[in-house]
C-alpha cells in the first residue's frame, strides 16, 4: 500500500469537517497518510493529493519534483487547469491511486539562476517593470540571447518565459502560443513590447536563455509561478535552463489536453 499526503488550499485547511470527510474516504484504502503543511512533510510520500486550484498545486510542485512525489489535483479553485478531478470525483481519484490504474504525465520545469539565487518554476518566470514607489519605471530594457546568440532587445513592460505547462497561463494572455505538454520547448513572450517586430519565440528546452538588462532605470520584479520573489535595481545576467527533474502528474488514461483546454478556458467548441 502507498503513503499519501494531503495538501489543502489555505481556505479549506482549517475546516475540520471537510478534512475529516477526506480522511474518511481514504481510511482503509491507503497504508498511511499525513496532512502536509510544508515541504519537509513530503519526505517519504508516494503521492500528494492537492485540494485547491492551480496556485495551490504550484506551491508544492518543485518540492514534489525534487522528492519524486507524484501529484494528483482535486480542483477547489477557479480554473483548475492542473487538477485532474473535480470535487465530486474524490472517490474515483482515491481508487485510481490505490489501484495504480493511471497514467503518469511528466512536466518540465524552468531553472532560474542569477547572482547567488536559484528558483524553479513549473509555469513561468516573469521579469517585469516595477510599478510603485521610488523605483517606478515606465518600461524595462532586456536583451535576450539563446545559446549566446542575441534574439532581440526588448523595450517592454516585461518578459515571460514559460514551460509548455505555463503556456496556457500568463503567456497565453500576453499573446503567446499554446504548447502541448509533450513538446520539448519553452516560449518567451514579451509583455506590451514597444515594437512592431517583437513576437513570442518558441525555442528548444535544451538551450540556455540569458536575459541581460541594458538600462538601469528603476527596479525590476522577478516573479516565479505567480509569486514575486525579488525586486532588484542592479542585476547580473539571468540564466534560464531546463531543470534536471520533472513534476509527475497522475492522470486518467482518457485524459485529453485539448478537451480540457476547451472546457477550462471556456472556448466555444461547437
Amino acid at each position: 500500500m502507498i503513503k499519501v499526503g494531503l495538501y489543502f488550499k489555505k481556505s479549506y485547511c482549517g475546516k475540520r469537517d471537510y478534512v475529516e470527510n477526506v480522511i474518511a474516504a481514504l481510511r482503509n484504502k491507503v497504508s498511511d497518510y499525513v496532512i502536509v503543511r510544508g515541504p519537509t512533510d513530503l519526505d517519504g510520500l508516494d503521492v500528494l493529493m492537492v485540494f485547491g486550484g492551480d496556485g495551490t498545486i504550484l506551491n508544492m510542485a518543485s518540492e514534489c519534483a525534487r522528492r519524486n512525489v507524484k501529484i494528483i489535483g482535486i480542483n477547489y479553485g477557479h480554473t483548475g487547469f492542473l487538477a485532474e478531478f473535480e470535487p465530486e470525483k474524490l472517490d474515483a481519484a482515491i481508487d485510481m491511486i490505490c489501484t495504480g490504474n493511471y497514467k503518469l504525465e511528466e512536466r518540465s520545469m524552468l531553472k532560474i539562476a542569477y547572482a547567488d539565487k536559484q528558483y524553479y518554476a513549473l509555469n513561468d518566470l516573469v521579469i517585469q517593470r516595477c510599478t510603485s514607489g521610488n523605483q517606478f519605471s515606465n518600461t524595462i530594457n532586456l536583451r535576450a540571447a539563446i545559446d549566446g546568440a542575441v534574439v532581440d532587445n526588448y523595450t517592454a513592460d516585461g518578459l515571460i518565459v514559460s514551460t509548455p505547462t505555463g503556456s496556457t497561463a500568463y503567456s497565453l494572455a500576453a499573446g503567446g502560443s499554446i504548447l502541448t505538454p509533450d513538446i520539448e520547448a519553452f516560449i518567451m513572450t514579451p509583455i506590451c513590447a514597444h515594437s512592431l517586430h517583437s513576437r513570442p519565440v518558441v525555442y528548444s528546452d535544451k538551450s540556455t536563455l540569458t536575459l541581460t538588462r541594458t538600462d538601469s532605470r528603476g527596479a525590476i520584479n522577478v516573479v516565479v509561478d505567480g509569486i514575486a520573489v525579488d525586486c532588484v535595481c542592479e542585476i547580473d545576467n539571468i540564466s534560464v535552463t531546463k531543470a534536471n527533474f520533472k513534476v509527475g502528474f497522475i492522470t486518467s488514461f482518457n485524459n485529453n489536453f485539448f478537451n480540457k483546454l476547451l472546457i477550462k478556458l471556456n472556448i466555444w467548441s461547437k
